[in-house]
């Protein structure tokens, strides 16, 4: 596990300083602070940076602890003090700090430090710890082996292409009795860092595998209550979704069911047209036809009394069938002959006589005339049928 800690501890370097170069943390927080503003006052320490820096120093044999930005000291102790002691003296000072949010960090003085300002190419920026380490024998005095040494980008302006950057040293025989001494002490520091005014440089010179292992219960709770958020949102949506398909079933249903009514008024339509049709058909060929009555009416006058019918039927085409006998059965054709309501009178096969009645028998065919030339000749043979 070390091993792999080591190997992603470059990139997670490299990910975090381009963190920092970018503009996305000055914007948020400027954009948090203009939100804590709008916050009633006590709410707004809720919402506080989580970390509380205290500065501690060394000077000669006098140790002096106090807040980050603040002149005033919040303890002070010498070396010669009891090493209890000297804890007391620190947890009393640091009495009301949370000790998730406390963070600790050894200023040392300008003097012991060695602070070069470099120009160097642009596509260092993401390896600079690498960079200057191979440049250290140019740079200052010592080797790489000889020093802890810190890197941080400058905000000066720089020619195209390049970039300017702070080299902060100091050697190992200044930093590690301290570290020591602390080390006795059961004082654990974030943060080795150089004293400018009242605050601190914002560099970290403690070297990586003497940084303490800090348990963040707050860190835990605040992903367990992120990813609780995030899990409520998926089931939001999927309520919202769910929501929506039933919503969308109940109108597909209602769409069916209009849909199946609809097809049934259709079809009823349907059928109502299909009866209005046929009985409109029915009426105009009622309307159009020729009386069966009044063709036999106007048959019966024009027939002399000597014949009698047998069969008389009309078909659907108009097509006219007349059978029986009369004692002179040629004539029949030139009563029928001025016929309103029939024409093309003819004989259909020969005409026969009957031994027993000594007339002849014959079978004559016709056509109905047209409706628009029946019609009055219908008229007038139903007035003057007998």
């Amino acid at each position: 596990m070390s091993t792999a800690t080591q190997s992603l501890r470059p990139w997670i370097e490299r990910l975090r300083r381009g963190w920092r170069a970018s503009p996305l943390p000055e914007f948020l927080q400027w954009w948090g602070g203009e939100l804590r503003d709008l916050l009633p006052p006590r709410w707004r320490g809720w919402f506080r940076s989580g970390a509380h820096w205290h500065l501690l120093q060394h000077d000669g044999a006098q140790w002096t602890l106090r807040r980050a930005g603040q002149a005033q000291p919040l303890a002070s102790w010498a070396d010669a003090l009891d090493p209890r002691l000297q804890q007391v003296a620190l947890g009393n000072a640091l009495h009301g700090v949370d000790r998730e949010d406390l963070r600790l960090a050894l200023l040392l003085p300008s003097a012991v430090v060695l602070r070069r300002t470099l120009a160097l190419p642009l596509a260092t920026r993401h390896n600079l710890p690498q960079v200057l380490a191979f440049e250290m024998d140019r740079q200052t005095p010592f080797s790489a082996s000889q020093v802890y040494f810190a890197a941080r980008e400058l905000a000066a302006p720089a020619a195209a292409g390049r970039l300017h950057a702070e080299l902060v040293v100091v050697t190992r025989g200044t930093l590690d009795p301290l570290l020591a001494r602390l080390a006795t002490l059961d004082i654990a520091i974030d943060a080795v860092d150089l004293a400018v005014g009242d605050d601190r440089l914002g560099v970290n010179l403690l070297p990586p595998e003497q940084t303490p292992r800090r348990s963040r219960p707050r860190r835990r709770l605040n992903l367990a209550l992120a990813a609780a958020g995030v899990l409520l949102l998926v089931l939001l949506l999927a309520q919202w979704l769910h929501n929506r398909q039933m919503v969308l079933a109940q109108m597909q249903a209602t769409v069916e069911s209009m849909r199946g009514e609809a097809q049934q008024v259709a079809a009823l339509r349907q059928q109502l047209q299909d009866n209005a049709g046929a009985a409109g058909f029915l009426a105009l060929r009622k309307k159009n036809a020729v009386s069966r009555l009044a063709v036999l009416a106007d048959i019966t006058r024009r027939l002399p009394d000597s014949a009698w019918l047998e069969r008389f039927s009309i078909d659907n085409t108009g097509q006219l069938g007349i059978q029986g006998q009369s004692l002179q059965a040629v004539k029949l054709l030139d009563a029928l002959k001025d016929s309103r309501l029939i024409t093309d009178a003819s004989f259909q096969g020969s005409i026969q006589p009957d031994p027993t009645t000594g007339k002849e028998r014959f079978y004559l065919t016709a056509q109905l005339r047209r409706p628009a030339t029946a019609q009055p000749a219908a008229a007038a043979s139903t007035g003057g049928a007998p």
